[in-house]
């Protein structure tokens, strides 16, 4: 194992170049902090982040754009349309983000223009070290990590950070291990040319197997989340695209017109990823390297964004990082700090997803009663405005 000298040492060490780990990157260099990011090539990311309105105010403090609006679409209102044909079906219901006092529920971003002014950011502070390459081991001596590269060469560093997703070698490093379950369903996602446009709505077609969710992303373009078993996805993928296209407008219940495709179609298996820690020995987790789930509710990226704040604001309060007992003792406390917040979300988004699927009539029922209450009900209708955006962690 290649050993780190003191012209290649960071005080941290980001392994990973998405969009957690360079919001982390930039975060920490903004605060002045020795930063090693090691963020290897990446194909470019085609999807889109819905993010909630504090996840939007966290990036716009880091300098990113002075409003959302001006690289991102509002979701103002989120229409739901039960379109199965159960005994018992949920009434169609349309959520305003004025009812809650908001401007919006969330914004939706495009990942690849988003990491693209990330890095853009990130270039122009010198306490960073962007590193090219691909870390290819770790090791840990006398408490300071070393992160051996592709090249041969080592970066060494007192706290390691994991940004570097589901199969993280950083966890492994640490020893954490996770918590699976593999979903029967698989999520086929595109970007789509509507006849009419969504305007500020999305709009979730609920069907036994899961939603079909149009997201808007301005004009008549709509971003597709079509979650469903993972042979008839991969069947509907295989069509030939009038064939295809024929099939989405059924989806979306004839209510958008002529519909056609604007992006490669990408079909992925759905699961959920849960680490017993976010942090130990002197090193953290974030983003899916923690934890993971299927697109649904919209959780996925802001719950790893506001790790990211947290381990910022950790760090912040803490003394220039040298030793191992300091790296050591900021692993633990994150790790307690995020807990709570990691565990809500995972049951939140892992019974929601449970509820659409289940073909059961108590639990017809009860998911039924339940936006019926949500629709009728404004002080709990708040509430769960509140659950979603992640507040009260």
């Amino acid at each position: 194992m290649a050993r780190s000298t003191k012209a290649n040492r960071a005080e941290i060490a980001i392994v990973g170049g998405g969009l957690a780990g360079a919001s982390l990157a930039l975060a920490l260099g903004q605060a002045g902090r020795d930063v090693a990011f090691i963020a290897p090539p990446a194909p470019r990311d085609q999807r889109t982040s819905a993010l909630m309105l504090p996840t939007a105010r966290f990036l716009q403090s880091l300098g990113l754009f002075e409003d959302a609006r001006e690289i991102a679409t509002p979701l103002e209102r989120i229409r739901l349309i039960d379109a199965t044909k159960r005994l018992i079906r949920a009434p169609e219901t349309l959520f305003d983000a004025r009812s809650a006092g908001l401007e919006a529920f969330s914004y939706n971003f495009g990942n690849a223009d988003l990491l693209e002014r990330l890095n853009g950011a990130i270039a122009k502070l010198s306490n960073i070290k962007v590193v090219a390459e691909k870390a290819v081991g770790f090791s840990q001596v006398d408490g300071d990590w070393t992160v051996t590269l592709s090249s041969g060469e080592s970066v060494g560093a007192a706290l390691l950070v994991g940004a570097d997703g589901k199969k993280s070698p950083v966890r492994q490093a640490l020893g954490i291990t996770v918590r699976n379950h593999d979903f029967a369903q698989s999520a086929l996602v595109c970007d789509l040319e509507l006849g009419r446009d969504l305007g500020p709505e999305s709009v979730e077609f609920h069907y036994p197997n899961g939603p079909f969710t149009l997201v808007p992303a301005g004009g008549s373009t709509a971003n597709l989340v079509w979650v469903d078993k993972a042979d008839a996805l991969r069947h509907a993928a295989a069509l030939p695209e009038a064939e295809l296209m024929a099939e989405m407008k059924r989806k979306s219940l004839n209510l958008y017109g002529d519909i056609a495709l604007r992006s490669r179609v990408f079909v992925f298996p759905l699961s959920t990823l849960s680490a017993n820690t976010a942090g130990r020995n002197g090193g953290v987790l974030v983003g899916e390297a923690a934890h993971a789930f299927p697109p649904i509710g919209a959780q996925g990226l802001n719950l790893g964004l506001r790790d990211v704040e947290d381990l910022v604001e950790a760090i912040k309060a803490s003394p220039r990082i040298d030793t191992a007992d300091q790296a050591m003792a900021l692993s633990e406390a994150f790790a307690r700090k995020r807990a709570g917040d990691i565990d809500r979300t995972t049951r939140f988004v892992d019974t929601l997803f449970r509820s659409l699927l289940s073909d059961l009539l108590p639990q017809q029922m009860v998911r039924a009663g339940g936006i019926w209450a949500l629709k009728l009900i404004p002080p709990l209708r708040k509430k769960a405005f509140e659950v979603g955006m992640g507040a009260g962690r």
